[in-house]
């Protein structure tokens, strides 16, 4: 059984995926490009993968130059997220998501953050607004 909910586009695309969900805020930069792991010292999700996850986050933290060079180190190599989803986005997470062709969309409810999980696979349709979890 899925569960849709509705979302704002910052930036266009479709995709689906399975979901990392970090609590603390994000810096690009602080991710080896090689890998996709999170290299930040007690960072919720330091040791873990970002890549090919939908990664939900609060929001992006560090200066312009570092988030921006971060998520296209990222993309270069292909260890980058799917997607974003991001309660807070900020000027730089939306004009790199947005040159690097990621969708991300922010403004969802309270009900879908109270109900995604780590693992879920989740349709992200930022053209269409929705979110949709498919397990």
């Amino acid at each position: 059984m899925s569960e849709t909910y509705a979302c704002h586009k910052v930036s266009e695309g479709v995709i689906e995926g399975d979901v990392l969900i970090s609590t603390d805020d994000f810096c690009f930069y602080l991710v080896d490009p090689k890998t996709g792991v999170v290299i930040e010292k007690n960072h919720c999700l330091e040791g873990q993968s970002i890549a090919d996850k939908i990664l939900v986050f609060p929001s992006g933290k560090g200066s312009s130059v570092v988030q921006a060079d971060g998520m296209y180190q990222l993309k270069m190599t292909g260890k980058g997220p799917k997607a974003l989803i991001i309660k807070y986005p900020d000027t730089v997470l939306v004009a790199s998501s947005i040159i690097m062709e990621m969708p991300v969309v922010d403004r969802v409810p309270k009900s879908f953050y109270e109900q995604v999980k780590n693992g879920d696979k989740l349709r992200v349709d930022a053209d269409q607004g929705t979110l949709t979890i498919l397990s």
